[in-house]
């Protein structure tokens, strides 16, 4: 009842005028930005950071939701019009959406693309409005120890199943910890990794890391593998109103549901992301499909679509129960919107429904409010959006460099907070062209101030006995699911692996996954 009683008064909030065109804002800069190929959420959320800097924290955050959710909902788009998508998470939907689109049904998968992912998103947003609550009340009751333990598991798991190697996305997260240590130690007084520089006492800024790795690196790295041509874009015809038929609608429905539960459960997990979900639910409909629908698959199933788009919405907020509840990032952008809160001084966990539950309920409310404006956005504005596909490449990303350099400049209107970016762009650029995933950098720059304080308050209490870390049955069980999860991962990508490899899958996935790395570059 309490949950009912504090998203009644998010509404109260979020239903008022200014709110709501910040929601709209929100949703529509976010869905312009990531329909752009080559972009995903993660780079849209952190290439449009700085624009909530000058806002309350309440609108800034309905502002940075919808941003989120509009990002997710764009990648739809240039997945099946272009075969382009922006992150590894929408290939599934690029493979069979593109072939529909290739064969004058691209309107049926963009319709059932979106209905999906508003279907999935409401849901997942009942789902997380009843179980936020509860456990954050059972979080409050961890110690030091306790969430030491949580931090290590997201470390590890982020680190080894984000991206193709485990070593490599150590690496990264190793990177990630040396750049978070920088500036003064908070016990001792003491600078460190500062090499002298006065504007490094202070640390460095978690919004440099996560717009300098999306949207400095990416861009870099997409520009450097760019050649010149035209863009081969399927065209969209016909009314938004007859896009889908009965007979469309009865084959989507069951696959938007499934899809939701698959994704819900894997986002709130540190497994691998929507990655999973999206590879889960594909196998799924393709395993339950029958007949003349089962002959479909590789040739442009609308389950194919409609299954793993749910299943990535839904993922999408089963993201925000550890951030809110635990302030534990499972994604890339999870991360991201970490760095949003901590801009304003708000730092995610337990307290966050005690201590700014007016702003939480807000914010779960926008997200309501988000998923139908994005409905209504996506369906009669897809010739807008179709017309946004087309802006010329150099453009574009000429565009996104200099936006990046004035959000990282009016962060503390420094010249150094430039410098810095560019070089964790480059450093970015590097990871990419030698294949070293980014994400567990930026979680490991976030994090990895958490897991100190949580380690010095364990260690001050247990007066430096080591296996203090590890005396609770949470702690014990925490250390057990991370091991579990980490071989789950692992065993479901080789399964992917050997699954992509298969005739239907493996000519279409390869070509989509190198359309992923180099966006487009035809």
């Amino acid at each position: 009842m309490d949950s009912v009683n504090g998203l009644l008064e998010g509404f109260s909030t979020a239903l008022q005028p200014m709110y709501l065109l910040y929601a709209l804002f929100g949703v529509f800069i976010g869905t312009a930005v990531g329909v752009l190929p080559g972009i995903g959420p993660a780079m849209t959320v952190a290439l449009l950071l700085p624009l909530t800097y000058t806002l309350d924290p309440t609108g800034a955050l309905i502002v940075f939701a919808g941003i989120y959710y509009g990002g997710m909902y764009g990648g739809s788009t240039t997945s099946i019009l272009l075969n382009t998508p922006g992150e590894s998470a929408s290939i599934v939907t690029a493979l069979e959406g593109n072939r529909m689109a290739k064969a004058g049904r691209g309107a049926t998968a963009l319709a059932t693309a979106a209905i999906g992912s508003f279907v999935a998103g409401t849901i997942a947003t009942v789902l997380l409005t009843f179980l936020a609550p509860g456990i954050a009340k059972l979080a409050v009751q961890l110690g030091p120890s306790d969430y030491f333990a949580l931090m290590v598991v997201a470390f590890l798991t982020v680190g080894a199943l984000l991206g193709s190697s485990v070593p490599r996305g150590l690496v990264s997260l190793g990177l990630g910890l040396v750049l978070g240590l920088v500036g003064t130690e908070v016990l001792t007084g003491q600078q460190r990794f500062t090499f002298g520089v006065p504007s490094l006492a202070d640390g460095i800024d978690v919004v440099l890391i996560a717009v300098g790795l999306f949207a400095l690196g990416e861009t870099l790295f997409v520009a450097s593998r760019l050649r010149n041509g035209p863009i081969h874009l399927v065209p969209v015809s016909g009314s938004w109103r007859s896009w889908m038929s009965k007979e469309d609608f009865k084959r989507s429905w069951r696959p938007w549901l499934r899809g939701t539960a698959i994704g819900f459960p894997i986002g709130t997990i540190p497994a691998g992301g929507a990655d999973v979900a999206t590879f889960l639910s594909y196998a799924g409909e393709r395993k339950l499909a029958k007949g003349a629908a089962r002959e479909q698959f590789g040739r442009g199933a609308i389950e194919g679509v409609a299954g793993p788009e749910a299943a990535n919405n839904a993922a999408a907020a089963g993201v925000l129960v550890p951030l809110l509840t635990l302030g534990l990032p499972t994604t890339a952008t999870a991360a991201i919107i970490i760095s949003a809160f901590q801009s304003y001084g708000i730092r995610p966990g337990p307290m966050l429904f005690e201590t700014q539950s007016g702003l939480v309920w807000a914010l779960i409310a926008s997200l309501y409010i988000g998923n139908v404006m994005l409905l209504v956005l996506n369906l009669p504005l897809i010739g807008m959006w179709v017309k946004v596909l087309q802006i010329p490449r150099p453009y574009l990303y000429a565009g996104i460099l200099a936006f990046a350099g004035l959000g990282a400049y009016a962060l503390h209107f420094n010249v150094f907070d430039t410098v810095t970016l560019f070089v964790v762009g480059l450093i970015g650029f590097f990871m990419r062209r030698y294949g070293y995933p980014v994400a567990p950098m930026v979680v490991g720059g976030i994090l990895g101030p958490m897991a100190e304080e949580q380690l010095r308050k364990a260690m001050a209490i247990s007066q430096g006995d080591l296996l203090y870390l590890v005396h609770s049955p949470f702690s014990w069980i925490t250390y057990g699911s991370m091991a579990a999860i980490i071989l789950a991962g692992i065993w479901l990508k080789h399964r992917r692996a050997r699954y992509e490899s298969t005739p239907l899958m493996s000519t279409e996935a390869v070509a989509v996954q190198h359309a992923t790395s180099s966006s487009n570059a035809e």
